[in-house]
């Protein structure tokens, strides 16, 4: 089963290809995403790795938590369930 990874203090030169070789080495990675703001396509500092296995993703936060990339130290850590997002443009809100 596959396990997903937050990766928060990213740098803004922090590429997804980055993301993906320095997880690499932990196991396959199945995805890799630096989140981009959507206006700028600047980072936001912090990013998602997908590991195949838990034992892969296991071993990826012990190997990288608290360890620097790019010159800003990484916190890693499992991915909480996304909220449910609030559309604010309904207009029957109101």
């Amino acid at each position: 089963m596959n396990k997903k990874l937050y990766v928060g203090g990213l740098s803004y030169d922090t590429t997804d290809d980055g993301l993906r070789e320095l997880f690499s080495a932990q196991g396959t990675v199945l995805s890799a995403e630096v989140i981009r703001d959507r206006y700028t396509g600047r980072s936001k500092g912090f990013g998602f790795v997908e590991m195949e296995t838990v034992q892969d993703a296991e071993k990826a936060i012990a190997a990288h938590n608290a360890t620097m990339l790019d010159g800003r130290e990484i916190k890693v850590a499992e991915a909480r369930p996304r909220r449910e997002q609030r559309d604010f443009n309904r207009r029957d809100r109101w």
